[in-house]
């Protein structure tokens, strides 16, 4: 049998008839064309790579846009992406579905050039593993949240900023620091050190920010033992509904008074609402209070979420603004 590259385009075009058009078996196409049946694929293939066949498939469109409309409307939001997932979808399939067909809205959002704060966490993992080389920007990336623990994960921003200007080129700062400290005292230590204030000063000029959003008693910093079940209850006590880089904050947005506040190195509230171009991203209905919480507090300015939480952001149990 000749190689891949000499089969005749008619015979091609006769595989491929009777394949495609007159929906034979393999088996069946080989007896008509006289080649073994472990030549049919490979005959095929060719067809494929020489165009003789060429697959059309109907437009998918990921994206649900009334939800989109109504969450606007309901929250004054200016951009909003509602991806549809599976249904069934258990949270991990939920999260990667948004992370996928998210990835290329948000990378439109992003400057190009400029600097943008990145943040943590499994849902903007999701997003930044799936951004495309094509949809490149020239960016200057700060990590805006320390690590969370000494044992690095491929979710922290610190892994999650190596990862984009892997792919896209560009500079990342990082900030080489816990995301909690034990007291005050250490933390405004190493605020004060010059490393820690360059960083600090590109998020002030910072064009946007990708964050996660997640609820207090699902946050990455319990799963990781950084919180224990006490300071989880201490937080709620103190209003916690929900957190973003390690900033805890209650119903209406606002960061939470508790001892957690001033040991944070990451990113304050005050500053990501003064940032033009924040964009939230989250998977699960259980993810809408806090969502809703941050909306409510300007702290975003664009989400990325799934049809779930979507529908639980507009219906009438959570309130707007």
């Amino acid at each position: 049998m000749p190689k891949r590259a000499d089969y005749p385009d008619d015979i091609l075009r006769m595989a491929a008839s009777l394949y495609y058009g007159d929906n034979l078996g393999q088996v069946e196409v080989a007896n008509l064309v006289r080649v073994s049946q472990t030549k049919i694929s490979r005959l095929l293939a060719a067809a494929r790579e020489r165009g003789i066949v060429r697959i059309s498939v109907e437009r998918y469109n990921p994206r649900h846009e009334a939800l989109e409309q109504q969450l606007r409307a309901k929250f004054r939001l200016p951009a909003a992406a509602v991806i549809k997932a599976a249904r069934h979808a258990d949270r991990d399939a939920a999260r990667q579905t948004v992370g996928h067909f998210g990835a290329p809205w948000i990378a439109s959002l992003l400057p190009n050039p400029g600097i943008v704060a990145l943040g943590g966490g499994r849902s903007v993992a999701e997003v930044v593993r799936r951004f495309r080389r094509s949809d490149a920007r020239r960016l200057t990336v700060v990590q805006a949240m320390g690590s969370i623990d000494s044992n690095i994960s491929p979710v922290d921003a610190l892994e999650l900023g190596r990862t984009l200007v892997n792919l896209w080129g560009g500079e990342f700062l990082t900030l080489s620091t816990p995301a909690f400290v034990p007291d005050r005292k250490t933390r405004d230590t190493f605020l004060a050190s010059g490393q820690i204030r360059s960083v600090w000063q590109r998020l002030r000029r910072a064009d946007a920010a990708v964050v996660g959003v997640g609820p207090l008693d699902q946050s990455v910093y319990s799963d990781r033992g950084v919180l224990t079940p006490a300071d989880v209850e201490q937080l709620r006590g103190a209003g916690a509904v929900g957190e973003i880089c390690g900033r805890f904050f209650d119903a209406h947005g606002a960061e939470c008074p508790s001892p957690w506040r001033n040991r944070a190195i990451s990113i304050e509230l005050d500053l990501l609402r003064r940032i033009p171009q924040v964009i939230g991203v989250a998977a699960g209905a259980d993810r809408a209070p806090a969502v809703a919480a941050a909306l409510r507090g300007g702290l975003l300015k664009a989400l990325l979420i799934d049809e779930d939480g979507a529908q639980a952001l507009v219906s009438g149990a959570i309130a707007p603004p």
